[in-house]
């Protein structure tokens, strides 16, 4: 068997593309998607006796079906874009913050904790600047303090973020417990700390999103800030070379990665579900990792991404409604899709290419030579 896949010649070799058109990455995936998508209606048929047609327009109808769907996606799209706005300053520096779940979460206990413990004593205007206060702040220590340690002792930012979410979780739970005399660790629907609303319950949610997304995007193309980051990220030593002090950037960079998820946490409190939970966020701080990546850091495309995962999240979840089936299929068809877009990357940063006679020629004298070797051997 070692000897036939060393025998084994195949028709072409990899090569890395220098440059790809954008037109023809964005053709790639949706390729990829639309492949996917296939893939997942032909095995409906086998798997829940699912028209192929009917289980596309059920994903569609999940999402766009009526207002409260599409306002539901809107909100849903928000606050993913929200964490991925936060994690992505980090992510193009290098710096691979997983705790975006625990600084989001931590966030939303600060801004709960102002409404338990002053909610009754303050105006409801200064109590929700107090709550953004709260939950900015303790979002940006709860990103910094890895940034420290990493900057001054080099730690691995990957396991202490991701530990730090368990603490996060854990302090959620001690309040709770703290807060609910009965002992059911369910706070319930605060009544203090509301949003205004402005047209629509979420539409404010929407607007003040959008509006951090603007500024994301100035701050990372335009601003010596965002242009140190992405030095740090190409290359520590050149930073250092030019004069730019790495450690200053490490930290501060991920003092505004936290302070954002602490304000996506303000967001849940004070515009959606008025209280928290160990699970208010929901895992949406792991999957803004994927949202900031397949846009490549970008901002404005984040838009996109954000809209497309949440997209097969809540056109999954209808699936398990209208065919009477357990979320395993729809996790399914969630999973196959990713897998697809990811596999996809592989073929935007690299291309097939058939090897010619001369190169077919030469790998057979090559191989040829080393079995001679071999036998004189």
């Amino acid at each position: 068997m070692k000897e036939f896949f060393k025998k084994l010649e195949l028709p072409f070799h990899v090569v890395k593309r220098s440059t790809i058109p954008t037109w023809k990455a964005m053709l790639i995936r949706v390729i990829a998607v639309l492949a996917a998508l296939l893939l997942c209606s032909v095995l409906s048929i086998f798997m829940i006796n699912a028209n192929p047609i009917k289980f596309l327009t059920t994903m569609l109808d999940g999402v766009f079906g009526s207002s409260r769907r599409i306002w539901k996606f809107a909100k849903d799209l928000s606050i993913l874009l929200c964490i991925a706005l936060a994690i992505t300053p980090a992510f193009k520096m290098r710096f691979w913050n997983i705790g975006a779940e625990g600084q989001t979460l931590i966030g939303a206990l600060a801004a709960v904790a102002v409404i338990v413990y002053l909610g009754d004593s303050l105006p409801e205007g200064v109590l929700l600047l107090l709550m953004l206060v709260a939950a900015v702040l303790i979002g940006a220590i709860w990103g910094g303090l890895p940034a420290v340690f990493k900057a001054i002792w080099g730690t691995n930012e990957t396991l202490f973020t991701l530990m730090m979410n368990y603490v996060a979780t854990g302090l959620v739970s001690y309040f709770l417990l703290l807060w609910t005399p009965s002992g059911s660790s369910v706070l319930g629907r605060l009544d203090k700390g509301h949003l205004p609303i402005i047209g629509h319950e979420y539409l404010l949610l929407i607007i003040l999103v959008l509006a951090l997304t603007a500024l994301v995007f100035v701050y990372q193309k335009y601003t010596k800030q965002g242009y140190e980051i992405s030095v740090v990220g190409e290359s520590e030593n050149t930073a250092k070379y030019i004069g730019i002090n790495v450690r200053k950037v490490i930290i501060r960079t991920m003092l505004i990665s936290g302070a954002i998820c602490g304000f996506a946490g303000f967001l849940i409190v004070g515009a959606l579900d008025h209280s928290v939970a160990v699970t208010s966020v929901g895992g949406m701080g792991f999957t803004a990792i994927m949202v900031s990546w397949l846009a490549k850091f970008n901002p404005l495309i984040m838009i996109g991404t954000s809209a497309f995962i949440t997209f097969l999240d809540q056109g999954a979840a209808q699936i398990t409604t209208t065919f009477n089936t357990d979320s395993s299929f729809p996790d399914m068809v969630v999973g196959i899709v990713l897998f697809f877009i990811i596999g996809c990357e592989f073929f935007i940063g690299y291309q097939l290419k058939l090897k010619s006679r001369e190169e077919k020629s030469a790998a057979a004298a090559t191989a040829e030579a080393a079995e001679s070797k071999g036998g004189n051997e």
